[in-house]
């Protein structure tokens, strides 16, 4: 691949991942659904209007038409935007500073890197969630939070909670977006091994739904979460009341959506990647 400078990698990678999630966010969209659906309730004690993959899809269409499947799409876009400019401008600098030749060096600088990019990104998450759990009542899963548009909802939570209310819930999205990253390691070489990227879907899946929960729980006057105190506290109670195996629910549209979202960013990544890298040459 050319090399560009991080501030391009920045502008490069949000770009590249937003094209991907214009083709993946209904996969979100069932994925946040089937997380939410029997929230704290054991097996067999609550209604399913969502299940498995198609049939929710399906599900999903009947109550909010095929526009359904692209809710919280322009949040999905500036989470994309805001944590992948920041998760590959930080990459991209380590890779520049030598770090990522060291011996685990990019792991660790992948990690880092998502990390940031998940934190910078949280509020834009937090407003997806909540945007794509939004059905209508015969369908609803999880707590309802009724947001009319992303600004809309970026508002109310700031006027409701104070600016700490929007980085609710990052606790649970750092460490998620923090065992994907590792993903970055490999990127040149993934297009090829595509397949073997979507068993990190196995690690991510627990984090991805305590991260769905900790975002869409409903909170008091102060802003405190009602249902789960944080990572841990959401860990054990969806342990205790739903059982070990409801960590890994939705585990089937998140492992369809991370292989294609993977090799679609990084496909759109190396071509823009080209493109800037021959402007530059050109233009010297």
């Amino acid at each position: 691949t050319e090399t560009v400078a991080p501030a391009v990698d920045l502008v490069l990678g949000a770009s590249a991942c937003c094209l991907a999630c214009v083709f993946t966010n209904p996969l979100e969209v069932v994925k946040t659904r089937l997380q939410l659906q029997g929230e704290l309730r054991a097996r067999g004690t609550y209604p399913r209007p969502y299940r498995g993959f198609l049939a929710s899809v399906a599900a999903v269409i009947r109550a909010d038409g095929l526009c359904g499947l692209q809710k919280g799409l322009a949040a999905g876009l500036l989470y994309q935007g805001l944590m992948n400019g920041v998760r590959f401008y930080c990459y991209s600098l380590a890779c520049q500073a030598g770090l990522t030749q060291q011996p685990g060096g990019t792991v660790v600088a992948g990690a880092v890197a998502g990390a940031l990019g998940a934190f910078v990104g949280s509020p834009a998450y937090l407003v997806k969630t909540q945007l794509q759990a939004q059905t209508v009542a015969a369908m609803a899963v999880g707590h309802q939070h009724h947001h009319q548009s992303v600004l809309g909802a970026l508002e109310t939570i700031w006027r409701q909670q104070g600016l700490a209310g929007l980085w609710r819930g990052v606790g649970g999205a750092v460490p998620r977006v923090m065992v994907g990253s590792a993903r970055l390691a490999p990127f040149a070489s993934a297009k090829a091994r595509g397949q073997k990227q979507q068993a990190v879907a196995a690690v991510m899946t627990p984090f991805d739904v305590v991260s769905t929960r900790l975002y869409n729980q409903p909170v008091d006057g102060t802003g405190k979460g009602q249902l789960y105190g944080g990572l841990a506290d959401c860990l054990v109670k969806i342990w205790r009341q739903e059982g070990p195996l409801a960590l890994y629910k939705g585990l089937g549209p998140a492992y369809l959506r991370l292989g294609p979202h993977t090799i679609l960013s990084m496909l759109f990544w190396d071509e823009l990647r080209k493109l800037a890298g021959r402007g530059l040459h050109q233009g010297s």
